[in-house]
């Protein structure tokens, strides 16, 4: 047996890992955020986890593991998965969804509210937000087609599972190597330039940060927002960290606060072929509830 087991131990970025071990890790990160690590990842995990055993000064994985595992060490189970995540996005990314939003869906929610069907109220959720680069693109949608000095209400829900990124988020700055990414008018609206000590980065200016509301969700466990509570949910590039009975349950869980005639984006590489659900396609990656009447 002995043999074996030195055979198929991995020495991945200066730190030893069995299958075993990867195993436990596997189930571990799982169970706190829903994120299944196909047995791919390892290196993803040496790598990911060796800032973690550095900040702790903790020579191996086995130790590491011992620790995590206290259930006196919730915030490390924390840091760990703000280890693990992949927080890859960008202003204004898919930029089909927001052309959807911008032709189809805002013109929708303004004629419903000149006929009186709705009240000048709009409700989103960017599910998986990130370092808040999709939100802050949604806020600057709304506020320049559906303005306050018009009357309308808009807010936007803001979640991720990091704590990391959530303070990035709120902090709202950004690399000006960024604005390419955003249109030119609502990067000279809603935008402010660095100068002095933060020159090379941008802010996003008070009146879009106000729209935003950033908060700690795990979407495996909640505490979910109210039921039929959103216009449009933004959960994208976030399903395809899941196995199977996982996305089934969050697909379930965040489309239940879908209001009525709701609209849910998910990510260009996601779709919802492989999860009993309700909805209809409206083009790729956006989907209505079958049987509802969405104006489109």
């Amino acid at each position: 047996m002995l043999p074996d087991l030195v055979e198929s131990t991995r020495e991945i970025a200066g730190l030893s890992i069995t299958p075993e071990l990867f195993d436990k890790f596997q189930r571990l990160i799982h169970e706190e955020a829903g994120i299944w690590l196909n047995d791919s990842k390892t290196a993803l995990l040496c790598g990911r986890l060796s800032r973690r055993l550095r900040a702790l000064q903790m020579a191996t994985l086995d130790e590491y593991y011992e620790f995590v595992t206290d259930p006196r060490q919730e915030a490390e189970r924390v840091a760990m998965i703000d280890a693990i995540t992949t927080n890859e996005t960008r202003f204004f990314r898919d930029p089909r969804h927001f052309e959807f939003l911008e032709s189809r869906a805002i013109p929708r929610w303004r004629n419903e509210a000149q006929q009186g069907i709705r009240q000048k109220m709009i409700r989103l959720w960017s599910a998986g937000c990130s370092s808040g680069e999709e939100p802050y693109s949604l806020a600057m949608l709304l506020a320049r087609h559906l303005p306050a000095q018009q009357g309308w209400n808009t807010s936007i829900l803001a979640t991720d599972i990091s704590t990391r990124m959530l303070a990035h988020a709120r902090a709202a700055i950004y690399s000006i190597a960024k604005s390419p990414d955003i249109p030119e008018p609502l990067l000279k609206d809603y935008m402010l330039k660095g100068t002095g000590s933060q020159d090379g980065q941008m802010k996003v200016m008070p009146e879009i940060q106000a729209m935003i509301d950033f908060q700690k969700l795990n979407l495996m466990h909640g505490p979910f927002p109210p039921e039929s509570h959103f216009d449009a949910i933004f959960c994208r590039n976030v399903l395809i960290y899941f196995d199977a009975p996982s996305k089934q349950r969050v697909v379930e869980r965040v489309t239940r606060c879908l209001a009525r005639n709701g609209i849910l984006f998910v990510g260009q590489a996601e779709n919802l072929a492989s999860v009993k659900s309700s909805f209809r396609s409206l083009l790729p990656a956006v989907y209505a509830r079958e049987g509802e009447h969405v104006g489109f």
